[in-house]
């Protein structure tokens, strides 16, 4: 399947190739962003999530000039 370029690992006849460099950064890179903005918006939206609270409480802000 995959050409002769290389050392790989050898499992029932597939030969894995080591990532290069570039994959194995990006791909650390990727999973900190998504982990940064999992605990942000567990931050954010927690205690809805977990059913502590209503999405609608705490929203005081019934007078923005629409005259009512």
């Amino acid at each position: 399947m995959a050409g002769g370029h290389g050392d790989g690992v050898n499992f029932k006849g597939l030969t894995v190739h080591k990532p290069k460099r570039w994959h194995t950064v990006t791909g650390k890179g990727l999973c900190a962003v998504m982990w940064f903005w999992v605990l942000y918006r567990a931050k954010q939206d927690g205690p809805v999530v977990l059913g502590w609270r209503h999405p609608w409480e705490g929203h005081d802000d019934h007078g923005h000039g629409s005259g009512h």
